[in-house]
């Protein structure tokens, strides 16, 4: 019996060690490369500036800033604005914006960030620009798109990618997952009466998936994409999905075939060991390496919210897998 036994479990182990998304292949994750310094970060939108060295940008603050020479030691850098732009005021008390997005076209930088209250749908999304990426040299623009409790989306934690020389936004939250908008190539701003496409959602409420990135990586866009429940330190459950399309306006589908829009998505990294509710996910691409930046909560570090960034590998098949 007992050797019957150690053979179920042998066996067991074998194909659980086959199968994708599990709680052991879970076991597997590499932690996120070492970093130092100002590590305290939520929502982090990364990137390598023209000038050399690298800002990220996150939810906290008027933007918070942290700088770095080498992407491992980061210093704390103030805030994106010195004040908030008086708009913002419309959609929270504070002038406290979330989850900022950061991309260089057109030889300027361009900073994509959502201004809204917990718990409602009645949010904006506002870019400023710079031309040097720097704290402190952003001119805002105002509004690009937003919404209002009569909306079906939330327009909160935008990112916004190139497709065919066209520019889009993707955005969302729980008010029924993720949406994408055509932007003006030169304003930056939503196209006047631009179709609100759907890309991703789950089958039921709160349908709890927000946070989106696409990437083109080959032929096909994928979608990134944060599931579950963030900002509650350790029992924060958030975790990245993802899944992919050959057209941006989708459908996006996962590696069996599920499309987003019925609640399919690969998982891509999820809590492990100290590293507790990963997502609020960017990608950024550095001297030919993409990296995902994101958050996670520190439970040897009472559930601070700190910076976690991973090499993101490809498959031979083209999927997406976090490395070191």
């Amino acid at each position: 019996m007992t050797v019957r036994r150690t053979l179920t479990a042998v066996a067991t182990a074998a194909l659980m060690a086959l199968l994708p998304n599990t709680a052991q292949a879970a076991q597997t994750y590499p932690d996120p490369r070492p970093v130092t310094g100002q590590q305290i970060i939520h929502d982090p939108t990364v990137l390598r500036l023209k000038g050399g060295g690298y800002v990220a940008y996150s939810t906290g603050g008027v933007i918070g800033a942290r700088l770095s020479e080498d992407g491992r030691h980061w210093d704390d850098a103030g805030n994106a604005f010195a004040e908030p732009p008086a708009w913002w005021y419309e959609y929270n008390d504070t002038g406290d914006p979330w989850a900022p997005d950061l991309s260089y076209r057109a030889g300027r930088y361009w900073l994509y960030y959502a201004v809204s209250s917990w718990g409602t749908n009645h949010s904006a999304i506002g870019v400023a620009t710079s031309r040097t990426g720097l704290p402190g040299t952003w001119t805002d623009h105002g509004k690009v798109f937003s919404s209002e409790t009569t909306d079906t989306w939330n327009a909160i934690d935008p990112a916004v990618v190139e497709a065919d020389g066209r520019l889009w936004m993707s955005f969302g939250s729980y008010w029924s997952g993720i949406r994408m908008v055509e932007l003006d190539r030169r304003t930056g701003k939503a196209v006047a009466g631009a179709e609100v496409h759907h890309l991703a959602t789950r089958p039921d409420e709160p349908y709890a998936v927000e946070g989106p990135e696409i990437v083109k990586h080959g032929r096909h866009y994928y979608l990134f994409a944060s599931y579950d429940a963030c900002c509650s330190g350790v029992d924060s459950t958030y975790k990245i999905k993802v899944g992919r399309a050959t057209d941006i306006k989708g459908p996006y589908v996962d590696s069996s075939g599920t499309p987003m829009l019925e609640g399919g998505g690969d998982l891509l990294l999820e809590g492990h060991g100290r590293y507790i509710g990963t997502g609020g996910q960017s990608v950024f691409r550095d001297r030919g390496r993409d990296w995902l930046a994101y958050h996670y909560y520190d439970a040897q570090d009472e559930g601070t919210p700190k910076l976690g960034l991973n090499a993101l590998t490809w498959t031979q098949d083209g999927w997406p897998a976090v490395g070191q």
